[in-house]
């Protein structure tokens, strides 16, 4: 498949095919990238997130949190944020520069709780302890608040640029892409 994608944008396709992908296959490559953010002590803070949705229509990725994570408060700080991808059946890394908004309430929070708090996932977003705290040694991890208020939060991320990088055999190959530009960088 590489060497078929030739044209800047047969290859902008394919990764927004393959981003929608990630978010229904639990296998992809893509399903769980790295997003990095800084802000609180201006030290950057990177973890494993879940891909939940994209819209290349709106140039955004979402994924969710708790309300009270050191994401949702460094990206209150520190609205730029970076992800990163790596598929090793595509042999392609994105580094994707971000514009990170966090939702806490409204009619898209709402919506989206709807269908979360059907999951297994949704205890997450209801325990009492804010991740990352201790637990109290009296307390069971994942213990869930009493009150069932929810810490759902979602981030919305508008891409601002897209580094796109393909190893291969044959010579690699690198562009930085926005939404309505293509430059082809040296590997």
């Amino acid at each position: 498949m590489k060497d078929q994608l030739i044209t800047p944008q047969e290859i902008r396709d394919q990764i927004w095919k393959e981003l929608r992908r990630a978010t229904q296959d639990r296998h992809h490559d893509w399903r769980t990238p790295v997003f990095a953010t800084s802000g609180l002590s201006s030290a950057v803070n990177a973890r494993t997130v879940v891909l939940r949705a994209v819209d290349s229509k709106a140039n955004k990725l979402q994924i969710y949190t708790d309300a009270r994570s050191s994401k949702a408060s460094e990206i209150a700080i520190q609205e730029q944020a970076i992800f990163v991808f790596w598929s090793s059946k595509l042999s392609w890394q994105l580094k994707v520069q971000v514009k990170a908004t966090l939702i806490t309430s409204g009619s898209q929070i709402q919506q989206t709780w709807a269908q979360v708090k059907q999951t297994a996932s949704a205890k997450d977003y209801l325990s009492s302890f804010a991740p990352g705290t201790s637990v109290p040694s009296d307390r069971q991890t994942g213990d869930e608040d009493q009150t069932f208020l929810t810490h759902f939060a979602i981030v919305n991320a508008e891409i601002v640029e897209i580094d796109w990088l393909e190893l291969a055999r044959s010579g690699h190959r690198r562009a930085k892409i926005s939404h309505d530009s293509w430059d082809w960088l040296v590997p």
